[in-house]
């Protein structure tokens, strides 16, 4: 049995493409697909914090199997080059601030 040839991939970007910097992502999930709702959070007091949610996007199951592979391979690379990466305390509704 023979492999398939692999298809040849073009990739451009939209007319509405943007780049951002999200410090703070929160995922909600259902049984057909993922949400990830990208924002930045600023401190607005000592005791508040003000997260402005800039995009979202759904992802199949798949694709969020594929990323967190993604993801956990190039994190434990990053770790073994400059150390551990630590979380700070969650605050309220396991936002990780």
């Amino acid at each position: 049995m023979s492999a398939l040839p692999q298809p040849r991939v073009q990739m451009d970007n939209a007319p509405e493409y943007r780049e951002n910097y999200a410090n703070s992502v929160q995922i909600r999930a259902s049984l057909w697909d993922f949400f990830l709702i990208f924002g930045q959070v600023t401190q607005t007091a000592p005791d508040a914090v003000s997260i402005r949610n800039f995009q979202g996007i759904y992802v199949s199951p798949q694709q969020a199997k594929a990323l967190l592979s993604f993801l956990q391979q190039h994190i434990s690379q990053y770790e073994s080059a400059f150390g551990e990466i630590r979380l700070e305390p969650q605050g309220p509704a396991g936002v990780i601030q």
